[in-house]
């Protein structure tokens, strides 16, 4: 089985070669590394250049955002899943891959997802938040209850059936995407209790009130897109539901 996992940048610099490494170091080896990059202006194409022995495929062009640069590298993939590793995340350990792998093919589902660990960015040590899932249920969306989207892998046939990131969406465009393949089209998912990935804190989308409200209204209208009921009060208990992470 190869796993496709994307990676999108602009002005990456900092944390690229962190993410980089996490993916070369893998014990499992099947896996086609794709780098998007939106024309940056400081060293991250440098950086590519460095492990471009590692990376199977990898462009600097503009583009029109981070959602839309992973659907380029959705459509260059040519893996069995696809998954996403943000340009400043990391994979947990060398064995994430294969604990992927293996529950692709014991499950015999459509997508995993597993757990996620929010860290200081200078300091991964520092653990500020933990997204830890629990045993997919469908009904859980009516809930506010989604997967951690950078632990979300699926087979790379649903893209070609069900579409890539719906850019207009902005911030709630992964929440979309996924709310469209799990909830609306029933695809199936099964959960690894494992930690997969490492994500710095940080993120347009809760930077302040008024964005993440805006966002909010966001997340609503892709519930609404995708046939969830009570859709204003699912977008309240959407945030409600994450507030234990805080709390280890």
């Amino acid at each position: 089985m190869k796993v496709s996992i994307i990676t999108v940048t602009y002005n990456s610099e900092k944390y690229l070669g962190d993410c980089i490494l996490s993916v070369v170091n893998q014990r499992y080896k099947n896996i086609e590394h794709i780098i998007i990059d939106g024309k940056s202006k400081d060293g991250t194409v440098d950086i590519i250049k460095k492990y471009e022995n590692h990376i199977s495929k990898w462009v600097s062009e503009i583009d029109k955002g981070m959602y839309d640069a992973i659907n380029k590298g959705m459509e260059m993939a040519t893996g069995d899943v696809i998954g996403i590793l943000n340009s400043d995340d990391m994979l947990e350990d060398d064995s994430v891959v294969d604990a992927i792998v293996d529950a692709f093919e014991k499950q015999k589902v459509d997508s995993i997802y597993g757990d996620l660990e929010y860290v200081d960015p200078d300091n991964i040590k520092k653990i500020y938040r933990i997204w830890k899932g629990k045993p997919y249920k469908r009904s859980l969306f009516q809930l506010g209850w989604m997967p951690a989207h950078p632990t979300f892998y699926f087979k790379r046939e649903l893209f070609l059936k069900y579409g890539g990131y719906e850019t207009h969406f902005f911030s709630a465009a992964d929440y979309e995407f996924m709310c469209r393949y799990l909830f609306q089209n029933h695809i199936s998912a099964y959960y690894i209790p494992k930690l997969l990935v490492k994500m710095r804190r940080g993120g347009q989308s809760n930077s302040n009130m008024k964005i993440r409200l805006r966002a909010n209204r966001r997340d609503y209208l892709a519930m609404k897109k995708n046939g969830v009921r009570f859709p204003f009060l699912v977008s309240i208990l959407k945030p409600l539901s994450k507030l234990h992470q805080y709390y280890k």
